[in-house]
């Protein structure tokens, strides 16, 4: 058996209690904040509290030294932010899911757009105006998946007595809790959840419950609810149709998709007005998923080309474009290896739409692009720290910013979108 890890007790010991006032927040959604180190009254050591807001004077208890910081829970709010607003979830604080339901809305926007201005300074080494974080028209109940968790049901101990046959189990089913990897908190409603994914939770949670009670689970799973237009399915396989600005998409159940249809006809839009900006004649998306930015563009193009690794989802573009009549769109499953290959659009004459995954784009893909050269990118991320270290290659590669916007797809937590404009210098 694998001996536990000795608390590290330097600078603190185990649950010391501090007093310190918090400067920022982390791209992490945590507060910041420094304190003098004891006997060292000149030093300024970091300690991270989540749950703090800037400006916070607070009492925290330390519950881990790393070599350049701590990290430590939030025991009390001495002097409260004027920002600071009551979380709507009971369960906040507990639940790793949201960051910021203790902070006000207009005040997440701000320093989402702060957090996106500093990781250009710091990992992609420029000064660039950012634009105001545009925010969701819904701040809760806007989530349209939700995947939540349950581990198998625990057997009594050899010295324990057996459970009674129709003993109702006390089995989480939910969210990582804040802080830990692997215990689960039980959720049952989630604010920022539609709220008929809400009401199809309540049963699933009965019927998961019933059939752990008799025994019926041997291990724990992963549960979908999506949402699409008020009908929640949990069938992964499922078809879907998600209806974007008249826009009419379908895709399965477990694939990709933004879960926040409310702001997507804003989201798809700037997309849009971006890539046409650059003045190209041609488009291509280049992780085009069933089509979401393809199809939305397809009408400020005279042609547009969707590529895909995944070829069950290049069959969705492609029926995807004949249900909504765009006639000047074709999509094809590209190989890793040869993202480009194939594709005649003259690259003096094209613009790229990237939408990555959260790990950012790939070496092999980035040196595929560099070479097509094309007259501009639009590169939307679901993290920015990923975006920024990319982009620095794109400057090394020719390429310059116009235009870095925030969108807000999640508000009361820390995850943003960020749609960057680039062109490449003549």
């Amino acid at each position: 058996m694998a001996k536990k890890k000795k608390f590290n007790d330097l600078p603190f010991a185990y649950h010391s209690e501090i007093e310190l006032e918090i400067v920022t927040l982390t791209n992490l959604g945590v507060g910041l904040g420094r304190v003098p180190l004891p006997n060292e009254p000149e030093s300024r050591w970091v300690v991270m509290v989540p749950f703090t807001l800037p400006g916070e004077r607070v009492k925290a208890r330390v519950f881990r030294n790393h070599k350049n910081f701590s990290e430590a829970d939030l025991v009390e709010v001495l002097t409260a932010s004027p920002d600071r607003v009551a979380p709507l979830c009971p369960l906040f604080g507990r639940c790793g899911g949201c960051q910021y339901q203790n902070f006000s809305y207009n005040q997440q926007l701000t320093w989402k757009r702060r957090q996106v201005e500093e990781l250009l300074q710091h990992m992609a080494g420029v000064e660039f105006p950012v634009a105001p974080t545009i925010g969701s028209p819904q701040q809760y109940g806007y989530r349209s998946k939700i995947t939540p968790h349950f581990n198998p049901p625990r057997e009594p101990r050899f010295d324990e007595a057996p459970r009674p046959a129709n003993e109702p189990l006390n089995l989480p089913i939910g969210f990582l809790r804040q802080g830990t990897r692997f215990d689960l908190l039980d959720v049952p409603k989630c604010p920022i959840a539609t709220a008929p994914i809400n009401e199809r939770l309540t049963g699933l949670r009965a019927e998961i419950l019933a059939k752990a009670t008799a025994g019926d689970y041997k291990r724990g799973a992963t549960v979908l609810l999506r949402d699409a237009g008020g009908v929640v399915t949990t069938n992964y396989d499922e078809v879907i149709t998600e209806d974007v600005a008249g826009l009419k998409l379908h895709f399965l159940a477990r694939d990709f998709f933004q879960n926040n249809p409310f702001i997507l006809p804003v989201f798809t839009g700037y997309v849009r007005e971006q890539a046409a900006a650059s003045g190209a004649r041609f488009l291509v998306d280049a992780y085009c998923g069933s089509g979401l930015f393809a199809l939305s563009a397809a009408k400020s193009f005279e042609r547009v080309a969707g590529i895909e690794i995944s070829e069950s989802s290049v069959v969705f573009a492609r029926q995807n474009a004949t249900a909504n009549a765009i006639a000047n769109a074709t999509f094809q499953a590209g190989d890793a290896s040869a993202i480009f290959a194939g594709l005649t659009f003259p690259a003096a004459d094209t613009v790229v739409v990237i939408d990555p995954p959260r790990k950012g784009c790939d070496e092999s893909f980035l040196q595929q692009l560099f070479a097509f050269g094309p007259r501009g990118v639009v590169y939307v991320s679901c993290d920015p720290a990923t975006q920024m270290r990319d982009l620095k290659l794109f400057t090394t590669a020719g390429y310059e910013l116009t235009a870095v916007q925030p969108f807000d797809l999640f508000p009361q937590t820390r995850h943003l979108e960020c749609v960057t404009t680039l062109r490449k210098k003549v």
